[in-house]
């Protein structure tokens, strides 16, 4: 009995070990608050600045660049197909 929990034991203190090892690197490959790269940076991500304001498709209500919106009819299209198509 006491070989078997000195095992169960050793095996939660391997796990335990390669989890911390785990989390360390993840915590190192993620950059510091105010980084550009960081989650939650706002709007002076480069990202954000890239892509500009999105707009809906109207027929398949998916979100895009307004810099690629086809228009037809005062509103704002995917592709040149959705603006051949009644809106949805």
């Amino acid at each position: 009995m006491m070989r078997i929990l000195f095992w169960i034991g050793l095996i939660v203190l391997v796990i335990a070990a390669i989890r911390s090892k785990i989390r360390g690197k993840l915590r190192e490959m993620t950059p510091p608050p105010g980084h550009p790269g960081y989650p939650g940076a706002g709007p002076q991500a480069p990202l954000m600045r890239e892509l500009g304001a999105t707009v809906e498709c109207a027929h398949c209500h998916v979100y895009f660049p307004e810099s690629e919106a086809v228009t037809a009819n005062g509103r704002a299209y995917c592709s040149p197909e959705h603006a051949n198509l009644p809106p949805a």
